[in-house]
């Protein structure tokens, strides 16, 4: 028994942030495991590695994936992401040029203001 005395407001403290920890630890594997699978860079050799790294020792494992390789993950899912909304523009049928359009004729009834017009038209145009 980790903690002895039964039911206390501390040990229910220690319970919460042990789930948390778990929930927070389960998430993050998912998370790694996922960018590395889909990854086309990493030869299965590689692959093999890394996942034994995270059999083995879990929590070092993420670490060491999350350090080493964190800033090429948020590249990967913002190129995934950009991916996406471009399919789903073509499955609805609007393009960028249609979005455009629309921004301008907000602007023209006063929906929006300049300064919104602005904001959006460049993130469209990206």
């Amino acid at each position: 028994m980790l903690f002895n005395g039964g039911f206390t407001f501390p040990n229910f403290l220690a319970d919460v942030f042990s789930v948390f920890m778990f929930i927070l630890w389960f998430w993050l594997l998912i998370t790694v495991s996922g960018d590395l699978f889909r990854r086309s860079d990493v030869s299965g050799l590689g692959k093999v590695g890394w996942v034994i790294l995270l059999i083995i020792l879990p929590y070092i494992g993420i670490f060491a994936y999350l350090l080493t390789q964190g800033r090429g993950m948020a590249e990967r899912d913002q190129a995934r992401a950009k991916q996406a909304r471009e399919d789903l523009r073509q499955v609805v049928g609007f393009s960028a040029a249609d979005e455009l359009e629309k921004l301008d004729r907000l602007k023209v009834a006063g929906s929006i203001s300049a300064e919104e017009h602005a904001r959006l038209r460049a993130r469209l145009v990206q």
